[in-house]
């Protein structure tokens, strides 16, 4: 089994992980895979099925008798609960109040690690979350911490129409027991509260080619 090359993109909610993610997945060809997205389709089928999200006894019920089925697009993550792709259910209201709670759960954690640490068996990768460089890829050495002021971050929030607090989400996930949000061990921070999307890539660029990754077109 050949095992691919990972990136790995953590920060809080609206630091900019998945618009990075997604722009060096297309300038480095690689398999874009949002964590998140895997959390929110498993917070989506327990609210379904009409569970608490705050009963870890149900959630890790419920879990057990789920068929998760993950995928690629193109060079995009997919992922499906017991047949059905949630699509854009996994941005509502109700899932973004909820998922914090589902993925505090232990039981999650581990199962969704799992699948994304499968997706090297397909090819290199780019995956944004919040332990991708601590837990899920801790020996990889592309490693960005994604940060930004509080009230930028705010902002991006309320522009895609999403109203939960950044505090609020920050504290739950900074906080919960089993693979807190932190900076990983070798990771370069990134604050892109100055950025523009162009200087933000730019300089993602410039910290994985300093980390060692080759950079197509880029002479060294």
């Amino acid at each position: 089994m050949i095992l691919h090359r990972a990136i790995a993109i953590d920060g809080p909610a609206a630091s900019g992980k998945s618009t990075l993610a997604r722009l060096l997945s297309q300038r480095l060809g690689l398999i874009m895979v949002n964590s998140g997205a895997m959390y929110r389709a498993v917070t989506w089928k327990v609210l379904q099925l009409g569970l608490d999200p705050n009963d870890r006894a149900a959630v890790v019920g419920a879990l057990r008798l789920m068929e998760i089925e993950c995928g690629v697009d193109g060079l995009d993550s997919t992922v499906m609960v017991d047949g059905v792709d949630p699509g854009e259910e996994l941005r509502s209201e109700e899932v973004n109040a909820n998922v914090s709670a589902v993925a505090a759960v232990p039981e999650v954690r581990e199962c969704l690690v799992s699948l994304q640490r499968d997706y090297l068996k397909l090819g290199d990768v780019v995956m944004e979350g919040r332990d991708i460089g601590s837990v899920v890829f801790p020996e990889t050495p592309y490693k960005i911490y994604m940060d930004a002021d509080p009230g930028v971050r705010e902002a991006r929030r309320e522009e895609v129409g999403e109203v939960d607090s950044v505090a609020e989400r920050d504290k739950a996930d900074s906080g919960r027991e089993t693979a807190p949000l932190k900076v990983a061990e070798g990771a370069a921070i990134l604050d892109t509260s100055g950025h523009t999307i162009e200087t933000g890539v730019a300089a993602a660029l410039k910290i994985l080619s300093d980390q060692g990754f080759v950079i197509p077109g880029q002479s060294h």
